[in-house]
């Protein structure tokens, strides 16, 4: 398992990862991201799934939050984010520093 990466997206563009070394899984959906994301957890260290398909997912993610390994993070797809993945990161701040320090974005009028 050393230094192994995955990611699990919701389209084709996942593909793209493996120019980079890494696994790419496709999933259609939440339910099928949380089947490939338990039957891979094993395989890998860090395991990337996408924005869209995170926040699809529960407490699936949540369940290897206490975890060593895997690190399961969530990360804009090809057509951007939406917002669950930095949601994620100020909640995982706040709880490692105890205060947020990250900028919030100004909603546009």
């Amino acid at each position: 398992m050393k230094g192994r990466m995955a990611i699990i997206g919701d389209g084709d563009g996942v593909f793209v990862f493996r120019a980079a070394g890494m696994d790419a899984y496709r999933a259609d959906g939440g339910a099928d991201a949380v089947a490939v994301l338990h039957k891979i957890a094993q395989e890998y260290q860090v395991i990337f799934v996408t924005d869209a398909l995170a926040a699809q997912m529960g407490e699936a993610m949540a369940a290897y939050d206490g975890a060593a390994y895997p690190i399961v993070l969530p990360v804009p797809s090809a057509r951007g984010g939406e917002g669950y993945g930095a949601e994620q990161l100020r909640r995982y701040s706040e709880r490692a520093l105890g205060m947020d320090i990250l900028p919030r974005e100004e909603k546009k009028k």
